[in-house]
């Protein structure tokens, strides 16, 4: 299977759907959609099933020459595997979250998704440098044109600020890419990982490198984009963003800013921790006072991805694995939670959270789904948002108990506002006649939101299976950050003891 150019196939097929939509009336763009987005989730199922976990870092390797020593260069490790996967079981989802709720421009919609996930998909599985930059920064287009042309009122304004805080911060990194290249004779990413630089040149390196992925994650302050992008965009918008675009932010600090730049990243290790502990708790606090379901459910993933940073940074496996195992779950949950913002707009057109109220009333599958994606957004056990956090939570007390109590103070905040939210959508007086007389689910939209809850209750039931791919190569940037924490800098240098019983099995 190593030999098969699954990759370049899992790139081409969205791609060719793409084309094809736009050659296409409306209900024919919507079959090419989701048939291109299943093909692509059984290759992804293929690439799983090949994977050979504990063989060598990098497989499924493609290698060839373009022009003007330009590559086309494709492979996956353990984690970027699991980011492949989490990006082709949502695409096939967001199409049928789009199946009625878009009418306008149809064809031109399905093939931005499709180009979207050929490009997401190429961010993820990219060898070379400029081809990493080029999927990376090409992918600003479609989500560009989702939010502005098929958004809500305000959707001018939110695409416009999404696009430019983004592009902004990625024309620095471009800078340090061109200057890499050059110092290392090299634009191949795996030879960079291992590559040395000079330590005074890492600092203006990862700063270049953080202005793009702090703005992607995104990290407070530069996160006010994510809140106006989530409300304006439509349902399938908001899941595909938080699903996959923003987890590219913590892909990239685990692909270059880490790897490549450890004493960098060990010299700016306490300004993360300083902006992440600011987010978990602004941010979640932010989102008590929201009306709008989709604000408060934007602020809550800044609170969550500043876990994820602040794991990264731990320098520690745990902190490290449970960071990845963070980041898919975030995807999974928040991908879920928006959906069902979704299924009651649809109905009522209206986010704010005082309209409904009741719901488990009229619409009992819905709130049983709704309750369980609630739960594993604050952490309950048995799910998978109890597995990320709790790695997380480890890895990070090793570091600093300080560090620690306040993303624990984080958490007990994110449980506040999530079942305040439940609590008045789903129990309560039934006050609205409109509401009251929603219907329940519908076999579309059950078939959208069940896939979800079982790979939730499949992650926190059983994470062994996700932690397995991604162990050997978190030992490798383990090993590489080992040789850069700081000498005076206790709480790096000597960690305390961390429990023996983690989560996913032996070690």
């Amino acid at each position: 299977m190593n030999s098969f150019p699954i990759l370049s196939l899992m790139l081409a097929v969205p791609l060719i759907g793409a084309t094809a939509c736009l050659f296409a009336n409306a209900p024919r763009a919507r079959q090419i959609a989701l048939a291109a987005t299943l093909v692509d989730f059984v290759l992804g199922l293929v690439l799983w099933s090949h994977y050979e976990v504990g063989g060598p870092q990098w497989q499924f390797m493609e290698r060839a020459s373009i022009f003007a020593g330009f590559q086309w260069a494709l492979g996956i490790d353990g984690i970027a595997l699991v980011l492949i996967m989490l990006s082709v079981f949502l695409m096939p989802i967001c199409i049928g979250a789009s199946w009625r709720a878009i009418e306008t421009r149809v064809p031109e919609y399905m093939a931005a998704f499709l180009l979207m996930e050929t490009l997401m998909i190429g961010v993820f599985t990219a060898q070379d440098l400029f081809l990493f930059y080029i999927f990376f920064e090409a992918g600003l287009i479609p989500m560009y044109l989702i939010i502005g042309i098929w958004g809500g009122k305000d959707r001018i304004y939110a695409s416009y600020k999404f696009f430019l805080y983004t592009l902004l911060g990625s024309l620095l990194m471009l800078i340090a890419m061109l200057w890499m290249a050059n110092a290392a004779r090299s634009t191949d990413i795996p030879t960079l990982m291992a590559y040395n630089f000079p330590v005074q040149a890492q600092t203006w390196l990862w700063l270049a490198f953080f202005a793009s992925f702090a703005v992607k994650m995104p990290m407070w302050p530069v996160h006010t984009w994510l809140p106006d992008a989530h409300v304006q965009a439509p349902t399938a918008g908001s899941v595909i963003l938080a699903g996959v675009l923003l987890k590219m932010g913590g892909y990239g600090f685990i692909r270059f800013s880490l790897p490549m730049f450890p004493e960098g990243s060990a010299q700016f290790a306490p300004l993360i921790m300083a902006l992440s502990m600011v987010a978990v708790v602004y941010t979640s606090l932010v989102a008590l006072v929201q009306h709008d379901m989709k604000k408060l459910i934007a602020y809550s993933s800044v609170a969550h991805m500043a876990i994820v940073t602040i794991g990264l940074f731990a320098f520690n496996r745990q902190g490290l694995e449970g960071s990845v195992i963070v980041m898919l779950s975030h995807g999974l949950v928040s991908g879920a939670l928006f959906l069902c913002v979704g299924v009651i707009y649809d109905r009522l057109h209206t986010r704010e959270i005082d309209r409904y109220g009741g719901l488990s009333i009229n619409m009992p599958h819905y709130a049983l789904l709704f309750m369980l994606f609630t739960m594993a957004s604050v952490g309950l056990p048995g799910t998978s948002g109890f597995v990320g956090e709790f790695l997380s939570l480890i890895g990070i007390y090793q570091m600093s108990s300080w560090v620690t109590l306040i993303c624990t103070t984080g958490i007990i905040l994110g449980a506040a506002y999530m079942l305040y939210l439940y609590a008045r959508v789903a129990f309560g007086v039934q006050k609205n006649a409109d509401a009251a007389a929603m219907p329940d689910l519908s076999a579309r939209e059950l078939a959208l939101l069940v896939p979800i809850a079982l790979a939730v209750l499949w992650m926190g039931v059983y994470p062994e299976s996700f932690i397995a791919p991604i162990r050997a190569d978190i030992a490798h940037l383990e090993a590489r950050l080992a040789q850069a924490k700081p000498a005076g800098d206790a709480r790096l240098t000597a960690p305390r003891p961390a429990p023996e019983a983690t989560i996913g099995g032996p070690r």
